[in-house]
């Protein structure tokens, strides 16, 4: 196999990992330079997966008590934060975690977070 036909394989093999379709299962992090809202709704998936976790939950019993679909579920469980609406998330977190208080923080973030990236 020359360097070209290896270099052209990896690049296929990277296309299908990052497809989408072929990642169930798979935990999101939030993409490389954030937007507030993207770490906001990120952040309440992660509370949500944290309270799955700490109180020995399935994903049966979080999408009974989020009155949601185990598909739904399991999205925001995996962090798939651009399939819901912050409002959406906050009103699914209220549902499992009564009572809960959202609270927003606004600070100036001197020295962002950049989240590296596979090429």
């Amino acid at each position: 196999m020359t360097k070209n036909e290896k270099e052209k394989s990896f690049k296929e093999y990277l296309r299908e990992i990052e497809d989408p379709k072929n990642n169930q299962e798979v935990n999101y992090d939030l993409p490389e330079n954030p937007s507030s809202l993207q770490v906001a709704k990120f952040e309440i998936c992660q509370e949500i997966l944290g309270h799955k976790l700490k109180n020995n939950l399935t994903r049966e019993q979080v999408a009974d008590k989020m009155d949601l679909s185990k598909a739904e579920t399991e999205d925001i469980l995996f962090g798939c934060i651009e399939k819901f609406t912050l409002d959406r998330l906050v009103e699914y977190a209220s549902r499992l975690l009564n009572p809960v208080r959202v609270k927003v923080i606004l600070e100036e973030v001197k020295n962002p977070v950049v989240h590296a990236k596979a090429v």
